[in-house]
């Protein structure tokens, strides 16, 4: 019950970000058409067409170079669908997937200066999936991964020709990444292939797998990354006591000691207009297995979307550029290490 609760908790931060208008989807549709992969419609971003997955934002200098990189990352958006309809969201309905389409600008673009982009479209399970503890919720979530799975199979028989892959997800595309290692990398030859797993804004236990540890260093690879961001001195209490004994890697130092790291060590954040980059606005430690942040900055920290003391929404954006930054470093050093 309590990690239903702290999805809840999470989840409900996408209102902040814009999720204004309530999607319509046709009630009586319980179960949207299955995705056809072959079709790129079902696709909100492939390296091989000019599209919201080649973004960067003002300022960046580390450019967008799909074109050339040596990996590729598989994206997996978070819940934008809140309320409205069925189990399950209609592949076909525009506003819903224009929300999705802003989860690939703010989240899966940090990766095209070294991946190529491949992030799916999938009939995300609705909110209540994670609030109403019953069978119908889990089958949604089992829908949702069913379509991941599809689209991930799709990927490795048609565009991945044995490249290295970064994982990457955020709240419910990391609900899903998490399966998605267990069945596809734990104990089978393709973790060979794993240059990381970036799983963020969802409880993972440390010992989780039995073959991919917590990433404990910059250049580690074939490993874990995951954190929930709060507010400086949140204590893990109540429904946040949920997190005791799960995975948090520090994204300024990415190690997972409780040294404080200095706003000096943040790369940068993008907030959710895309049209900057706040360089040195937070610094950072983990403390009771969450990331606690605060900033003298107030005029831009107002900028990143939370409620009261969960920072969910904003797990990403906070840490754009040092997600960015670290994508490369760990790419070269797979490749330094594997001769690819």
């Amino acid at each position: 019950m309590f990690y239903r609760v702290i999805f809840f908790l999470k989840l409900i931060l996408f209102l902040w970000l814009c999720f204004s208008t309530t999607t319509s989807i046709h009630a009586g549709n319980a179960h949207p058409v299955r995705p056809d992969y072959s079709n790129e419609k079902f696709w909100i971003a492939l390296p091989a067409r000019h599209d919201i997955g080649d973004s960067i934002p003002p300022g960046c200098e580390i450019k967008e170079d799909e074109a050339n990189a040596n990996a590729d990352v598989f994206y997996i958006h978070p819940t934008v669908y809140l309320a409205g309809g069925p189990w399950n969201g209609d592949l076909d309905d525009k506003s819903l997937n224009r929300k999705c389409d802003a989860c690939v600008l703010f989240q899966a673009t940090p990766f095209n200066a070294c991946c190529k982009v491949y992030a799916p479209r999938y009939r995300q399970a609705i909110l209540r999936a994670f609030t109403d503890s019953c069978a119908a919720g889990d089958a949604a979530l089992d829908t949702a991964y069913s379509d991941v799975k599809k689209a991930f199979e799709y990927y490795l028989a048609n565009y991945n020709h044995g490249r290295p892959i970064i994982v990457a997800g955020h709240s419910q595309g990391s609900y899903h990444a998490k399966r998605l290692l267990k069945e596809f990398f734990e104990g089978k030859p393709l973790l060979k292939q794993l240059v990381a797993a970036y799983a963020i804004g969802c409880p993972i236990p440390v010992n989780y797998f039995s073959d991919i540890p917590v990433g404990d260093s910059a250049a580690q690879t074939g490993c874990f990354i995951t954190w929930n961001t709060v507010a400086y001195g949140t204590q893990m209490t109540g429904a946040l006591a949920r997190y005791t004994g799960d995975a948090c890697v520090n994204p300024l130092t990415w190690r997972t000691d409780t040294t404080t790291a200095k706003k000096e060590l943040h790369d940068g954040a993008v907030p959710f207009d895309f049209k900057s980059i706040d360089r040195h606005l937070v610094q950072a430690c983990i403390r009771g297995n969450l990331l606690w942040i605060t900033s003298s900055d107030k005029k831009h920290f107002r900028k990143y979307y939370h409620l009261g003391k969960i920072y969910h929404v904003s797990d990403v954006n906070f840490f754009y550029m040092d997600i960015r930054a670290n994508a490369i470093v760990r790419v070269n050093a797979y490749r330094k290490k594997n001769g690819n």
